[in-house]
This record gives structure tokens, sequence and C-alpha cells, in this order.
């Protein structure tokens, strides 16, 4: 829900008046919802940036707080899992990697996968963590589960260095599809925003929500090409796998910094239209649940 304000001038004050000295300037702003049909107040998400810039600046102060490790849970997550996924998946059972080095394989789909899951995962939480502000003050909502998204491009981006650097080490040189990453990075941060929307409205009201999002982020992992690729999966099934816009953006990430396959360009088209969806729905229900949001908070 949106609003407009109006500031309209009170009545002079008795006091004031009596003692003819002249009344001082007072006025009240009223806000109230605004007629018609709108699903994103561009220009009000604008006027409320510097709010936006520092919710942002504090999901990526209150990660780090009091940590001894810092910054570096930024390596230390996408690293790990790479260790054990080479260990366990490369080595011992064996599974195929496009004929790439198995720790390339899956940190290239771990740097998308581990932003997805982070941002996915703060920003269902979103509204339940901040319930205070929604009940006192008001600003778009919608800045809430945005800025999670935004906040998580500071760990996407060390991990991308990291991936860089085994790159070096295996002497792996990126394809011309490097040239694409701004665009499948946009892809992947709508993609988290879009589910983000649906999750972090249905959190705050079913609070079983919260409690299964390890197990809905795990289940979505399994269901994203993380350890093994996308040629495993039987070619008639391969767009309708392509649903989950994960798949595009992993095999895309790969075919782009790796060469393991030409650039997936049906998987991607299918993950597009699938994420335009998310995003949709997710703002229409957001929009729907939003005045309810201080009252179930």
């Amino acid at each position: 829900m949106s609003y407009t304000t109006e500031t309209i001038p009170l009545a002079q004050s008795a006091a004031a008046t009596s003692s003819g000295t002249a009344p001082a300037a007072c006025h009240v702003t009223i806000i109230e919802p605004r007629s018609g049909w709108r699903l994103v107040d561009w220009k009000e998400l604008y006027q409320y940036r510097d709010l936006f810039r520092f919710l942002v600046w504090r999901e990526i102060k209150v990660r780090y707080a009091q940590s001894a490790v810092g910054i570096g849970w930024a390596i230390i997550q996408p690293v790990f899992s790479m260790l054990v996924f080479t260990i366990v998946f490369g080595r011992l059972a064996g599974v195929s990697s496009d004929g790439a080095p198995y720790a390339l394989f899956s940190l290239a789909a771990l740097v998308p996968w581990t932003y997805f899951a982070n941002a996915l995962t703060d920003g269902a939480a979103s509204l339940v963590s901040n319930a205070n502000m929604l009940s006192k003050v008001y600003f778009p909502r919608l800045l809430l589960p945005l800025s999670a998204v935004m906040a998580k491009l500071v760990d996407f981006s060390i991990a991308l260095l990291i991936l860089g650097g085994l790159m070096l080490y295996y002497g792996a040189v990126p394809t011309w599809g490097v040239l694409l990453l701004p665009a499948l990075i946009l892809l992947m941060m709508f993609s988290a925003a879009g589910l983000g929307m649906w999750l972090t409205a249905l959190a705050i009201q079913y609070r079983d929500v919260k409690h299964a999002m390890t197990f809905v982020v795990q289940l979505l992992m399994y269901a994203a090409p993380v350890v093994y690729p996308t040629s495993l999966i039987p070619g008639r099934y391969q767009l309708l796998y392509a649903l989950n816009p994960m798949v595009g953006i992993i095999e895309g990430f790969r075919a782009a910094l790796l060469g393991t396959r030409p650039m997936p360009w049906d998987l991607l088209a299918v993950g597009a239209l699938s994420t335009a969806v998310l995003v949709l729905s997710g703002c229409l229900y957001f929009r729907a649940k939003e005045r309810i949001f201080a009252d179930v908070a």
C-alpha cells in the first residue's frame, strides 16, 4: 500500500490570539492511502533513498558485528562448501563436471547460489526482524526486503574475487560470455527479490515460514545444478527444469567463466520469464498484504 501526504494549517490557538502576538505557523501532515492502482511507487522509493542506504549499511554491519572472523565469512561459506562438494561429489560420487576441474565447477555455481540463498533467507526475515519499525513510523515497506538483496552484493563480490583467484590457479580463461555477467547478476538479484517479497509477506503472517527457511533453501539448492551439471537432466525436461531461474543463472556463470558449454540462451530465456512472474506476483502479493503488516507484526 502506498500513501499520499497532505499538509494543512491548524487553527490558531486561543492563547496566541488573546495575547495579541502573531501566531507561529503550525501545520500537520496527514498520511492517507493513495487512490488508484500502482505496482511500485518509484517516486516514493526515490524519496526514501537515504533510508534505503542506511538499511543496506545496517544489514552489512549487523552481519559482521561482534564477529571474530568478520568479512571472512564471505569467503568461508562458499570455499568450505566447495571443498566438501569436491570431495563428496567430485571424488567419491564421480559426478560429471563437464570437463572442468570439479573445484572450479562447483565454486562457479556456489558464488551465485550463496548470494541467492543468503539474500532469500535475510529477505524473508526482514519484516519480522523490523517489526518495531512497522508499527511506529511510515516508510515504503518494500525497502526492507530490497535492502537485504542489495546488502548481500558485498559477500557476492568477495566470493567472485575468490573464484577469479581459483581460475588463475587452474589456468581457466573466461569466454566472451563474461561480458554478460552484469546481466546475469541483475537476473540473480531480481529472482532473489521476487521470491523474497513472497516469503517475507508470508513470514510476517505465518511464522512457520521462518522455521522452514533452512529446509526450503536446502531443497532449492538440490533443485538447481550446483553439485551436478544440467546435462544430466533429460533434454525433454530441461526447459521445465529451467523454470527455476537459478538454473539458467548458474549455467550462465559456468558458460561465461569456464566455457563448459555454450551460453544457455534457452535456459536463460525461461528463467527470465519465471523471474518476471516472480517479481510481478511478489509485488502484487506484498502490496495486497502491506496493510496488515503493522497489525500482525
